[in-house]
Protein backbone atom coordinates (compact mmCIF):
# COMPACT_ATOMS: atom_id res chain seq x y z
CA UNK A 1 0.00 0.00 0.00
CA UNK A 2 1.27 3.50 -0.80
CA UNK A 3 0.92 6.78 1.05
CA UNK A 4 -0.66 8.39 -1.98
CA UNK A 5 0.11 9.47 -5.48
CA UNK A 6 3.59 10.91 -5.90
CA UNK A 7 2.79 13.73 -8.31
CA UNK A 8 6.36 15.05 -8.23
CA UNK A 9 7.62 11.80 -9.75
CA UNK A 10 4.80 11.77 -12.30
CA UNK A 11 5.59 15.32 -13.40
CA UNK A 12 9.33 14.62 -13.56
CA UNK A 13 8.68 11.51 -15.67
CA UNK A 14 6.49 13.54 -18.04
CA UNK A 15 9.10 16.28 -18.35
CA UNK A 16 11.81 13.68 -19.00
CA UNK A 17 9.59 12.45 -21.85
CA UNK A 18 9.82 15.95 -23.39
CA UNK A 19 13.61 15.53 -23.47
CA UNK A 20 13.27 12.10 -25.08
CA UNK A 21 10.91 13.43 -27.74
CA UNK A 22 13.28 16.34 -28.53
CA UNK A 23 16.16 13.87 -28.86
CA UNK A 24 14.00 11.68 -31.09
CA UNK A 25 13.34 14.62 -33.43
CA UNK A 26 17.06 15.39 -33.57
CA UNK A 27 17.88 11.73 -34.29
CA UNK A 28 15.28 11.33 -37.03
CA UNK A 29 15.26 14.76 -38.68
CA UNK A 30 18.34 16.57 -37.42
CA UNK A 31 18.19 19.77 -35.42
CA UNK A 32 16.04 22.39 -37.14
CA UNK A 33 17.41 25.91 -37.67
CA UNK A 34 19.40 27.25 -34.73
CA UNK A 35 18.07 24.75 -32.19
CA UNK A 36 20.75 23.02 -30.14
CA UNK A 37 20.81 21.10 -26.90
CA UNK A 38 22.83 21.42 -23.72
CA UNK A 39 22.56 18.23 -21.70
CA UNK A 40 24.10 17.85 -18.25
CA UNK A 41 24.27 14.42 -16.70
CA UNK A 42 25.83 12.51 -13.84
CA UNK A 43 28.85 10.62 -15.17
CA UNK A 44 28.91 8.54 -11.98
CA UNK A 45 25.48 7.06 -12.74
CA UNK A 46 25.97 3.27 -12.83
CA UNK A 47 24.59 2.93 -16.38
CA UNK A 48 26.59 5.73 -18.04
CA UNK A 49 29.06 4.38 -20.59
CA UNK A 50 31.97 6.56 -21.66
CA UNK A 51 35.72 6.22 -22.12
CA UNK A 52 37.97 6.05 -19.07
CA UNK A 53 39.74 9.20 -20.31
CA UNK A 54 36.52 11.21 -20.26
CA UNK A 55 35.43 9.70 -16.97
CA UNK A 56 38.75 10.75 -15.42
CA UNK A 57 38.21 14.30 -16.68
CA UNK A 58 34.54 14.40 -15.58
CA UNK A 59 34.20 12.08 -12.57
CA UNK A 60 30.84 13.43 -11.35
CA UNK A 61 29.05 15.37 -14.05
CA UNK A 62 29.42 16.63 -17.57
CA UNK A 63 27.61 18.92 -19.99
CA UNK A 64 27.52 18.08 -23.68
CA UNK A 65 26.30 20.19 -26.57
CA UNK A 66 24.43 18.70 -29.49
CA UNK A 67 24.63 21.25 -32.26
CA UNK A 68 26.71 20.91 -35.42
CA UNK A 69 29.21 18.16 -34.72
CA UNK A 70 27.54 15.07 -33.36
CA UNK A 71 26.84 11.76 -35.05
CA UNK A 72 25.03 8.48 -34.60
CA UNK A 73 22.40 9.80 -32.18
CA UNK A 74 20.39 6.71 -31.27
CA UNK A 75 17.67 6.31 -28.69
CA UNK A 76 16.60 3.25 -26.76
CA UNK A 77 14.00 2.81 -24.06
CA UNK A 78 16.29 3.77 -21.16
CA UNK A 79 19.20 5.72 -22.68
CA UNK A 80 20.57 7.49 -25.72
CA UNK A 81 23.94 7.16 -27.43
CA UNK A 82 25.81 9.79 -29.37
CA UNK A 83 29.25 10.20 -30.92
CA UNK A 84 31.00 13.45 -29.98
CA UNK A 85 34.49 14.75 -30.66
CA UNK A 86 36.69 15.79 -27.73
CA UNK A 87 40.05 17.31 -28.69
CA UNK A 88 39.75 15.73 -32.12
CA UNK A 89 39.00 12.23 -30.78
CA UNK A 90 35.54 10.74 -31.34
CA UNK A 91 33.95 9.16 -28.26
CA UNK A 92 30.67 7.29 -27.98
CA UNK A 93 28.63 8.25 -24.93
CA UNK A 94 25.74 6.20 -23.56
CA UNK A 95 23.62 8.39 -21.31
CA UNK A 96 20.66 6.95 -19.40
CA UNK A 97 17.71 9.31 -19.24
CA UNK A 98 17.78 8.86 -15.45
CA UNK A 99 21.27 10.40 -15.35
CA UNK A 100 20.17 13.68 -16.98
CA UNK A 101 20.14 16.61 -14.57
CA UNK A 102 19.64 19.49 -17.00
CA UNK A 103 18.37 19.93 -20.56
CA UNK A 104 18.23 23.21 -22.46
CA UNK A 105 17.60 24.47 -25.96
CA UNK A 106 18.88 28.06 -25.68
CA UNK A 107 17.53 29.01 -29.10
CA UNK A 108 14.01 28.09 -27.99
CA UNK A 109 14.63 29.61 -24.53
CA UNK A 110 13.62 26.31 -23.00
CA UNK A 111 15.23 24.48 -20.11
CA UNK A 112 14.44 21.76 -17.61
CA UNK A 113 16.25 20.81 -14.44
CA UNK A 114 15.88 17.37 -12.86
CA UNK A 115 16.50 16.15 -9.32
CA UNK A 116 18.04 12.70 -9.04
CA UNK A 117 17.04 10.31 -6.30
CA UNK A 118 19.14 7.29 -7.23
CA UNK A 119 20.78 5.93 -4.06
CA UNK A 120 23.65 4.47 -6.14
CA UNK A 121 24.92 7.91 -7.09
CA UNK A 122 28.18 8.85 -5.39
CA UNK A 123 27.62 12.60 -5.30
CA UNK A 124 25.69 13.87 -2.30
CA UNK A 125 24.50 17.13 -3.82
CA UNK A 126 22.50 16.17 -6.91
CA UNK A 127 19.25 17.85 -5.91
CA UNK A 128 21.03 20.97 -4.62
CA UNK A 129 23.14 21.63 -7.71
CA UNK A 130 22.10 24.68 -9.70
CA UNK A 131 21.88 24.38 -13.47
CA UNK A 132 24.80 25.78 -15.40
CA UNK A 133 24.45 29.00 -17.34
CA UNK A 134 24.44 28.34 -21.04
CA UNK A 135 25.88 30.59 -23.69
CA UNK A 136 24.30 31.49 -26.98
CA UNK A 137 20.99 32.65 -25.52
CA UNK A 138 18.97 32.86 -22.40
CA UNK A 139 17.25 29.88 -20.95
CA UNK A 140 14.45 29.73 -18.45
CA UNK A 141 14.62 26.94 -15.93
CA UNK A 142 11.28 25.35 -15.21
CA UNK A 143 11.17 23.66 -11.83
CA UNK A 144 8.36 21.50 -10.54
CA UNK A 145 8.79 23.32 -7.21
CA UNK A 146 6.91 26.31 -8.67
CA UNK A 147 3.83 24.12 -9.15
CA UNK A 148 3.68 22.78 -5.61
CA UNK A 149 1.11 24.16 -3.18
CA UNK A 150 2.53 25.94 -0.17
CA UNK A 151 1.63 24.19 3.07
Amino acid sequence: MTDGINYDKLVEKSLKHVVIEALKIAAEEGLPGDNHFYISFKTNHPDVRMSADLLNQYPEDMTIVLQHQFANLMLSENYFEVDLSFSGVVHTLRIPYDAITYFADPHARFALSFALEDPHMSSAHEAEEAPQKVSGGTAEVVSIESFRKNK
